[in-house]
């Protein structure tokens, strides 16, 4: 393995104690965002760390003070695509999804610092981890909707395993952020260590490492004993009656219009009913539809299933309309006025705008893709 080293075009640091591969993205100036060839990198590290024998457990961090990772990069991706090289787009989602389960699916312990930004593709590269550290930097979110896209790295599965109930659906489809200790609340992460603790708990686990448990699960639970006591001495922050509330109007919903009708006649909470809706309505009716179907179908599947039917609706959505209309107004001219086609959530329906995605289903009902053998939501983590 080649340690220490930095390809210009995969910018990934490399580190080795005892027993412990440190990998840090090393990318600062795009917020550590994941391209292919930092897709591919990564996945080849740890598919050699896997059967070196030396290595006990796998962690990663983010270059800066800024992220942890930004997700993929998108403006690029979008870029293939209007350029015509859609072949080469696919095979970024591809590749990512590959190994964020393979993330899921190791056989060693994985710790994950998610400082800063951690959006996206940095929650896809996390939520496989045993270890998830959040720092008062911290800020997670899955803003897909946003630009014209669906929250993607199977995250319309694994937050169910992870969050209180209506929080999967609510952060998906409308994006909004979860900072700080928050994260650990909501499911996102499992430990809150403040920034200036991060190096004593990084020299710790690297103490450790040599010792650890062969087994996986056995690890994990070493692991986060010691990730406990570096953990701040104030309470994690409460809050139940935006838990209700999200219950109240997220948890089930059966489609975005009904959603958006109850929050238009909400009583209680009306200010946050009134930003809700107001956000929804700025994002890509397609994509939140699109969004909703997903958390629908992907719930308690195997991840193996999970991440093939992200792969078809990745590869379905970046040909559509929104999607370079999204990016181009968010990312490239900035002049967030996107025009999003059809424009209206009851025109989705009306217009029939998934039905082609559904018909690459194969029609198949919702019993039929609730999915067989080890789910997210067995998994736990």
């Amino acid at each position: 393995m080649d340690v220490n080293a930095r390809d210009e075009d995969a910018p990934i640091r490399l580190a080795t104690a005892e027993g412990m591969l440190h990998i840090r993205l090393d990318r600062p100036q795009a917020l550590n965002s994941l391209s292919l060839a930092m897709v591919r990198r990564l996945a080849a590290v740890l598919e050699a760390a896997q059967s070196d024998e030396q290595v006990r457990l796998i962690v990663m961090t983010g270059s800066g003070s800024k992220a942890f990772c930004a997700g993929g990069d998108i403006k690029k991706v979008a870029l293939l695509v209007h350029q015509g090289d859609r072949a080469a787009a696919e095979a970024f989602f591809r590749e990512e999804y590959a190994l964020d389960l393979s993330i899921h699916r190791y056989p060693k312990p994985v710790v994950v610092i998610a400082h800063g930004v951690t959006l996206g593709g940095g929650l896809g590269l996390a939520a496989g981890a045993d270890v998830v550290v959040a720092t008062e930097t911290t800020h997670m979110a899955m803003p897909e909707t946003r630009i014209g896209f669906f929250p993607d790295v199977g995250a319309t599965a694994w937050l169910y395993a992870k969050c209180p109930p209506g929080y999967p659906e609510y952060l998906a489809l409308t994006g909004d952020d979860v900072r700080g200790a928050h994260a650990v609340r909501l499911g996102l992460a499992t430990h809150f260590v403040e920034t200036a603790q991060i190096p004593n708990l990084l020299q710790a686990l690297a103490q450790a490492a040599a010792e650890l448990p062969r087994k996986r699960e056995e690890a994990a639970w070493r692991l986060g004993e010691i990730t406990s006591a570096f953990q701040s001495a104030v309470p994690l922050p409460q809050d139940p009656p935006m838990d209700a509330w999200v219950r109240t109007y997220f948890d089930g919903v059966s489609s975005v219009p009904e959603l958006l009708e109850n929050l238009s006649q909400c009583q209680e909470q009306s200010r946050l009913c009134d930003g809700v809706f107001r956000r929804l309505s700025e994002r890509s009716p397609t994509a939140v539809a699109l969004t909703l179907a997903l958390l629908r179908r992907q719930r308690g599947r195997a991840l193996e299933e999970v991440f093939a039917l992200d792969t078809r609706a990745a590869c379905w959505m970046i040909g559509h309309h929104d999607f370079w209309e999204g990016v181009r107004a968010r990312l490239i001219d900035k002049d967030n006025q996107p025009r999003w086609h059809p424009a209206r959530f009851d025109e989705v329906l009306s217009f029939g705008a998934l039905e082609p995605f559904l018909r690459e289903e194969g029609g198949r009902s919702e019993e039929d893709m609730s999915g067989t053998g080890s789910s997210v939501d067995d998994e736990g983590r």
